[in-house]
């Protein structure tokens, strides 16, 4: 376990440096103002041991030569002051910039994740890794940023005026500071693990809570608080035993090499006054060297606080790198056709496709659709009603066979043509915080005002926008919160109404209307399909009753397939389904 994340945690910094190292000369400037700080600082206690040495006596000072130091101290706190400030600010420039970076890449490589990955991982884990993990990453990262390059270089510095001043006391000093690092070294190794479970357990908490905070209504009127409060806890409890061990061996750190630092003060001072009482250095040294051994152990507090910070800093970026490293969507085949002028047949040759391999699902499926055909799916749940669906607008790509519109292999043209080619309506309604007007063009930004509302009066959308407070400029709440059900489910069939592609999936796309509106709509659809390509999945089958091509689909497979009529004389499985939404038990 310890192999494997030195080895995670070297490579995790090695990617985190290529992100730096685009902003290189803000970084150079970085430790040109880092050095200036620290030279300027320690370049202080001389001056004031050189003060002190000019008090000989009771009424023995060289006040001249006071004013002096005092005006150079002056400028000496001016520099250090100002170089600080910039340093800083750079700091910040550079780390903000790598966080923004890494968060669009991020954001970005998600968009290009297959469907798989989002529908088999936890939404509130990806988001954790996307926002709370790359928040944790860029917090550390300032503060290594800021008090690493600092804290190095006064050590190095502090040493070279110590060397100057007096190398035996120094080697006192050198001698001693092993024990420093060895300490935050042993604490530090600890906390990584530690931090990249409580990163983890984060992501499950916010999964559940997002889980949770999503479907309130179900989980309110299921009586299933108790249980998502047991749920919480058990993970809460978790995320406490991690981040208690985490924190518990980050928090030994400070006072650990505190007491190391300690050792080397005393070892200064008593070293220092015997060296003063034989002449050796003057009291103004001596003072000088104090300050300087101070100063010297210092930064090892504020470096191992750093390591904890980094600790948990590379742990939540190794989080996030994990999540870009996922393999992307396969790249649109080399010299994609893009299509046009489709005219809507579709054909389906021996496909197969599983989720899983090890179970399975759709196997040896045959159709030839002809253009302008209205084709409908039903059959049980998880029949593979909407994987078909899923297939066709691949979203998800057959293990074996293929899927041809006009002729063409479906994997051999461009998804964006494919896609943009299809209009779809779901069952599951999906609209983005924003007016009703952007809602509607989600498809066609470039819509125009007529546009918008011819689509709306055909999807009989019209007169309730209307209603609205600010009609078609009122502001809607993540996923259209503050609108019913229906009203949801009328926008997104506005949304397809005003793009009209020349094919059409429609799953269960009338589920959340009553049952006047969706005669209405059953009309609007029907003109909407005329001439197009049409997919109808449907549990309602008296809604399909006008399709010219009914598949009847169990267990992957095609068990029937006619029109309405044709099926109910066979009296086989579609009869029974049919006959069965109108028994009277």
């Amino acid at each position: 376990m310890g192999k494997i994340n030195s080895d995670q945690q070297k490579e995790t910094i090695k990617r985190i440096l290529t992100y730096i190292s685009q902003y290189k000369i803000w970084v150079i400037l970085s430790l040109f103002l880092a050095f200036v700080t620290v030279a300027t600082t320690l370049y202080a206690p001389i001056l004031v041991g050189q003060g002190i040495d000019l008090i000989i006596g009771q009424g023995d000072v060289d006040f001249k030569g006071l004013l002096e130091i005092l005006k150079k101290i002056g400028v000496v706190i001016v520099i250090t002051s100002v170089s600080q400030w910039l340093m800083n600010h750079i700091n910040n420039k550079i780390t903000y910039r790598v966080v923004k970076d890494i968060r669009t890449k991020a954001f970005n490589h998600l968009e290009v994740l297959p469907l798989k990955y989002v529908d088999s991982h936890q939404h509130g884990d990806i988001l954790s890794r996307i926002i709370a993990d790359i928040d944790q990453f860029s917090e550390g990262l300032l503060m290594g940023f800021t008090q690493l390059f600092t804290g190095v270089m006064t050590i190095l510095g502090t040493l070279c005026f110590m060397l100057s001043v007096n190398w035996v006391i120094t080697v006192v000093v050198v001698v001693l500071t092993p024990v420093s690092l060895f300490v935050a070294n042993f604490i530090a190794k600890r906390t990584f693990t530690m931090f990249q479970l409580q990163s983890k357990t984060r992501g499950e908490l916010t999964a559940l809570v997002d889980e949770m905070l999503g479907n309130q209504k179900v989980v309110q009127a299921f009586g299933h608080e108790e249980e998502a409060q047991k749920q919480f806890e058990e993970i809460n409890g978790r995320l406490g035993k991690y981040s208690l061990r985490a924190i518990f061996f980050s928090s030994i750190t400070n006072p650990a090499t505190r007491f190391v630092n300690g050792l080397v003060y005393a070892a200064v001072g008593a070293a220092g006054a015997f060296a003063a009482m034989k002449g050796m250095i003057s009291i103004g040294q001596l003072s000088a060297f104090l300050s300087y051994a101070n100063q010297y152990t210092k930064p090892f507090n504020e470096i191992s606080g750093v390591v904890t910070e980094l600790q948990n800093a590379l742990a939540s970026a190794s989080r996030v790198f994990e999540l870009m490293d996922q393999e992307t969507i396969l790249k649109d085949a080399e010299g994609a056709y893009k299509l046009e002028n489709v005219k809507g047949q579709i054909r389906l040759e021996n496909v197969y496709f599983s989720y899983q391999p090890d179970v399975k699902l759709i196997e040896n499926l045959n159709l030839d659709v002809k253009p302008g055909q209205r084709i409908a799916i039903v059959g049980p749940t998880g029949c593979g009603k909407s994987t078909v669906i899923n297939l066709l607008m691949r979203f998800y790509d057959v293990n074996s066979g293929s899927i041809q519109v006009d002729g063409k292999d479906i994997r051999q043209v461009t998804r964006e043509s494919l896609r943009t080619n299809y209009g779809m309506v779901l069952q599951e309604t999906w609209l983005k915080t924003g007016t009703i007007r952007e809602n509607i063009a989600y498809g066609k930004p470039d819509a125009t005002e007529e546009e918008i509302i011819a689509a709306a009066k055909q999807s009989h959308a019209h007169s309730f926008i209307k209603r609205l407070p600010e009609g078609y400029d009122t502001v809607i709440t993540e996923d259209g919160g503050n609108l019913s059900q229906g009203q949801k489910q009328l926008l997104c069939i506005t949304r397809v109404m005003l793009c009209l592609p020349p094919m059409l999936i429609l799953d269960e796309a009338t589920s959340s209307i009553d049952t006047m509106t969706e005669v209405r709509i059953q009309k609007a659809f029907a003109k909407m399909m005329e001439g197009r390509t049409s997919f109808i999945v449907a549990h309602r089958l008296s809604t399909i009753k006008e399709a010219d091509l009914i598949l009847v689909m169990k267990d992957g497979h095609i068990i029937e397939q006619g029109n309405h009529e044709n099926l109910l004389k066979k009296q086989g499985f579609y009869a029974d389904l049919y006959n069965s939404q109108f028994s009277v038990f």
